[in-house]
């Protein structure tokens, strides 16, 4: 037997995305993350309009925008390439449906992130005091924050040392954000071909990079020590790249049941996408009576993004 260079086996399309985005999916949370621990020697003020403000109009249009280039990747690259890949790993094992499959799994991956999401507000509003007794108890509560010494005004006395509900709480919404990571990540390792995977791999980059900081701002505000915050975002950041190399590793299956094991995955991950779009990111920006226009131009050019780099590569 001779060994032919031309025998050797050729990786799989889109492999050198995948391995690149590995390494920028890990870096960019992280920085993104660390920068409130580097700005921030007190845990940040809320309403200050400033950039360390998740409300921060330059944020606000960031995510904006990140919210268009999402919505291009669901509806014109993962939506379409899921319903071809199930119907052709159904084709391949025949397969006959009486029953609306790939949309019943696009709708668990998106309400497999809306119960995350929801079971974690709730655990967060178990552990706070109900609004009724905040807004009884201003006097008296601002008269114990007087006399604890080291505690800033408008503070309350309690959340200066990060007890176990504060502890829970963050490790809930570090949790709930790292497990939404892997699903995301997954829709990149799923993607076959370079164009595909860049598609996927900068919409992340825009979302996951909000996220990551937006979670450190709401752990300093939570008074959780920077050990803590640090901790959390590493393991934000780590998530991502498991999902892509999870991904990787099941694209490559080349039989029916894995054909159809790897669309499963597709429309789960599509799920996701369209949760973020359309429940998470729209909403809450559009919701703030400011900056409407230059918010739905922002979203309109993150969609065009999508559609020219598709009309393209194409």
């Amino acid at each position: 037997l001779a060994w032919s260079p031309g025998a050797a086996s050729q990786p799989p399309p889109g492999l050198g995305v995948k391995l690149g985005s590995l390494v920028l999916l890990l870096l960019l949370p992280l920085a993104c993350g660390l920068a409130p621990l580097w700005c921030f020697r007190q845990p940040p003020g809320t309403g200050n309009g400033g950039l360390g403000d998740p409300r921060s109009p330059v944020l606000s249009l960031v995510s904006c925008f990140s919210g268009g280039v999402f919505m291009g990747t669901f509806l014109l690259d993962l939506l379409p390439d899921y319903l071809g890949s199930i119907a052709a790993a159904l084709e391949g094992l025949r397969v006959t449906l009486q029953f609306p499959l790939p949309e019943f799994i696009l709708a668990m991956g998106f309400f497999l992130v809306l119960v995350l999401e929801q079971v974690t507000l709730a655990q967060r509003e178990l552990a706070e005091p109900p609004e009724e007794s905040r807004a009884l108890l201003p006097n008296g509560s601002s008269s114990i924050q007087a006399a604890a010494p080291g505690v800033a005004p408008g503070v309350p006395a309690g959340s200066a040392v990060p007890g176990a509900p504060g502890a829970l709480r963050a490790g809930a919404l570090a949790l709930a954000l790292a497990l939404h990571a892997v699903l995301e990540g997954l829709a990149l390792g799923l993607r076959e071909g370079d164009a595909a995977a860049l598609r996927v791999l900068l919409a992340l980059l825009l979302h996951k990079g909000a996220v990551a900081f937006g979670l450190s701002l709401e752990l300093l505000r939570s008074r959780l020590r920077p050990p803590a915050v640090a901790s959390c975002l590493v393991l934000l950041a780590l998530m991502s790249p498991l999902g892509v190399g999870v991904g990787t590793a099941l694209a490559a299956g080349a039989g029916p049941r894995q054909r159809l094991c790897r669309a499963v995955l597709e429309g789960l991950a599509a799920g996701t996408f369209l949760f973020v779009t359309f429940l998470e990111i729209l909403p809450q920006e559009l919701g703030v009576p400011r900056n409407r226009i230059p918010k739905v131009i922002l979203i309109l050019a993150g969609f065009a993004l999508v559609s020219a780099i598709l009309f393209v590569k194409g």
